[in-house]
Order: C-alpha cells, then sequence, then structure tokens
C-alpha cells in the first residue's frame, strides 16, 4: 500500500482484493472524489460501477472499522503534535557530519547523476554516489534508536503496542516533518527538472532524514546519533504513547518531562526480579510427544502405543512398579515398525519418554 499526500491533507490507502484483483482505494478526510486504483484495469472514476466508497469521519474512524492490519497502516499516518516547550525551544539542533565525502553524498538524489534504477550492483571502480545507502543504513539505526527509547520510556510497555508507537514515531510523515524543521530538503543535490517536485514530496522529506542518519552514524557512530536521536524523538514517543493508549481504551497518563540519558544500553532495570518458578524445577520435559506427533501426521504416518504394567513378575525388582507407584512402560510402532520405547509413572510421561527415542531413531534433534 502506498500512502500519499495532497495540498488538502494526507491520503491513505486501504487494500481491497476483489475477483482476485488488488484494488487501492484512496481515501481522504476530505469530501473529494475518490477513485479505485487497479494494478491490472487502470483507474475507474467515481462513476464507474465500483461506486462510491463512503469517506471516514476521521483517521481514528478509519483505524477502529479496519482490519488489524489495515489499523497498522492507517496508525502509521496519524499526525504527531510533539511538545518541544515554548517556542520549539526543546527542539534540538542539527548534528555537523564532519566528513565532506559523507555529508555531500546524503544530500545527493539519485536523480542528480541520473544513474539507472534497476542496476543489482555497480562496480566496485564505480559506486553510484547518491544517498539511497545511507538512507538504508538510517533506517535500520533510527529503527534501533527508537526501540530502545521506547524500553527506557515506558519498560513496561508490550512488544505489540511497542511495535504500533514506533510505528507512528519513524513513519514517514514524522520523519518528513522533522526533516522540514531542519530544512534538509533545501540542501538535496536534485536534477533541476524534477527539483520542486521531489522537495515536496513527503517520501523524499522522509527519506533525506534518514539518510542523514545513517551519514552521521557512519562518520560519528551510535553515541553521537544517540545523543541527537533521543531528545528528538521523545516528544514524539509520548504522543504516539498517548494515542496508543486511547486507542486501546486506557485513560491518558502523565509522561515526565525529564531527560533520558543516551547511554548505549542504558535499558531501565526492573525494581524488583521476578523469582524463578519453583514448580517448574520438577516438572518432567512433556514436549517431545507434540513434537513426534506433529512429525508424523506431516509424514502422514499411524502411530500404535503398546502399554505394559512393570508390576509385573517378569520384570527386574529393581525397577518394578507398585500399586502405590505404578511404573509403566510403553513402545511406539510407526506403520508397524518398532522405533522406540519408554517408562514413566503416567501413561503420558511414558509415551514421551518414547518419542523422544523415536525421534532420535528418525534423526531429529531433541533436547
Amino acid at each position: 500500500m502506498t500512502r500519499v499526500t495532497s495540498g488538502e491533507g494526507v491520503l491513505f490507502g486501504l487494500r481491497m482484493w476483489r475477483n482476485g484483483f488488488g484494488f487501492s482505494v484512496l481515501r481522504s478526510p476530505h469530501p473529494t472524489p475518490i477513485c479505485l486504483r487497479s494494478s491490472v484495469h487502470g483507474t475507474f472514476p467515481p462513476s464507474s460501477s465500483a461506486g462510491r466508497i463512503p469517506q471516514p469521519a476521521s483517521l481514528h474512524t478509519f483505524s477502529s472499522l479496519s482490519s488489524d492490519s489495515d489499523s497498522d497502516i492507517a496508525t502509521m499516518t496519524i499526525t504527531l503534535n510533539p511538545d518541544f516547550g515554548a517556542n520549539d525551544h526543546l527542539f534540538p539542533p542539527l548534528p555537523r557530519i564532519r566528513s565532506f565525502v559523507i555529508e555531500r553524498q546524503v544530500f545527493t538524489h539519485r536523480s542528480f547523476f541520473a544513474r539507472a534504477a534497476h542496476v543489482f550492483e555497480d562496480p566496485i571502480d564505480d559506486l553510484s554516489p547518491d544517498n539511497e545507502k545511507f538512507e538504508l543504513l538510517g533506517d535500520s539505526v533510527l529503527q534501533a534508536c527508537i526501540t530502545t527509547l521506547l524500553m527506557e520510556l515506558f519498560p513496561g510497555l508490550r512488544v505489540g503496542p511497542a511495535t504500533k508507537v514506533r510505528a507512528m514515531v519513524v513513519a514517514n510523515l514524522t520523519l518528513a516533518q522533522i526533516s522540514v524543521k531542519y530544512k534538509l530538503q533545501d540542501r538535496l543535490r536534485l536534477h533541476p527538472a524534477q527539483a520542486i517536485t521531489l522537495r515536496a514530496s513527503t517520501n523524499i522529506r522522509a527519506n533525506i532524514f534518514e539518510a542523514f542518519v545513517g551519514g552521521l552514524y557512519k562518520d560519528q557512530g551510535l553515541e553521537t546519533v544517540m545523543r541527537w536521536v533521543y531528545p528528538l524523538f521523545r516528544p514524539y514517543a509520548i504522543a504516539a504513547y498517548t494515542i496508543a493508549r486511547e486507542q486501546h481504551g486506557l485513560p491518558p497518563v502523565q509522561c515526565a518531562l525529564h531527560t533520558i540519558s543516551p547511554r548505549r544500553g542504558s535499558i531501565v532495570p526492573q525494581a524488583s526480579p521476578h523469582p524463578e518458578p519453583n514448580e517448574l524445577a520438577n516438572m518432567p520435559v512433556v514436549g517431545h510427544l507434540a513434537l513426534f506427533n506433529q512429525h508424523l501426521q506431516k509424514m502422514g504416518k499411524s502411530i500404535e502405543w503398546n502399554y505394559t504394567d512393570e508390576m509385573d513378575a517378569r520384570v527386574a525388582p529393581s525397577t518394578r512398579g507398585t500399586k502405590a507407584t505404578p511404573v509403566w512402560a510403553v513402545s511406539v510402532y510407526v506403520d508397524g515398525q518398532f522405533l522406540g520405547s519408554g517408562k514413566g509413572a503416567t501413561k503420558k510421561v511414558a509415551r514421551n519418554e518414547a518419542a523422544k527415542a523415536a525421534l532420535i531413531l528418525l534423526g531429529i534433534e531433541v533436547w
């Protein structure tokens, strides 16, 4: 799905599947005509048989009515309103990339040199001088920094909600807004014929920010990036966290405006570590049986279990069970072939031991 912007507001797409073809329905919170874009049939006007799509009242309304995957996409298009204090006095200054070579490449768009786009690999003596590799690097570095920031800001936040919060924080719309604040797009070297259009593009503005992060990381390392990124994205993270709580139906909470130390790996520890569950220490492992059944199901084989009670007089007295503490023995056969045997105080434990022996015989790694 592709997100685009217009002068009227943010448009976002909902992937629809109809008769085996993929349609992207472009919706806007403004009463403007809607088109159905199909990768097969081109563009259909609102008057076509596809009909008009009703306008959502707001981004939040659309998010609540859509599926989980579509809700995640819609969440990333929400505009965040970070608090940088009066007159944005807490907005951090842009750090300087010391290397002239790296800085020049960071601010060079692919159109400037008109290099071919669909090339698998550049010759080692003619590497592409644009910023796309720094953009790729910056994306990974930024994801790691924001994930660490969220773990420090909200140590109790679970992985699912944290992923949604991070998606809002690093969304193209957010990164483009930051890029505009720093006027990064004004420094971008572009082909003159495309300069106006590309500088106005949300995606290009977001890309140049990611390229700058990648260039700064390459130039001065992760510590420098974190010292800049933490105070920059902390208000965005709080704003996204507030929206995520609202979407989950939770009451708002106050987030203290303190500075987080950008030390590498400075995750907030738990106040009182959880004690190890004592009941797990002596619990028998029975997972081999499930793994054995899973493999046999895939192979389409039939399983036969043969049980014997080891109170039998033929069993050696040292391993013989009693009425109070019976010992069960079981042999497992697959399509009539013996694969293993096991013993246990219950039939289930005995089956698990037999399954473990059978897995080893089948060459499957067990623990």
